[in-house]
């Protein structure tokens, strides 16, 4: 079973293209880092401030390894200098998760 790394981004509501552009590079960078990339998600509707980025790995030794690839990527250390430049994240946070057998992309089932 593997885990899956919540980050929870507090951004700033005026920075939210430029939280998009960010996310949608993660796009390139992340697979190819080793990490498989479930999404990134903005506000929509309610609080303007909170957005999401989901990526699996097969256990925490790959999440490190990840980690020292990501450091060592070129495209990588550009995405976060284009963050810090504009200081659109004002808080992250990390949660490590395993989802619960038999319960994650389950279709509806329509009769």
């Amino acid at each position: 079973m593997g885990i899956t790394c919540i980050i929870r981004y507090e951004i700033d509501p005026f920075q939210r293209n430029a939280f998009e552009e960010y996310a949608k590079r993660w796009g390139r960078i992340i697979p190819r880092c080793g990490g498989r990339l479930s999404g990134y998600f903005l506000p929509h509707e309610g609080t303007n401030n909170v957005a999401w980025g989901l990526i699996s790995f097969a256990n925490l030794a790959a999440y490190e390894a990840y980690r020292t690839r990501l450091k060592a990527d070129p495209e990588g250390a550009a995405n976060f200098l284009f963050a810090q430049e504009r200081r659109l994240i004002l808080r992250e946070e990390r949660s490590f998760v395993q989802s619960v057998e038999g319960t994650l992309d389950i279709a509806a089932v329509t009769q």
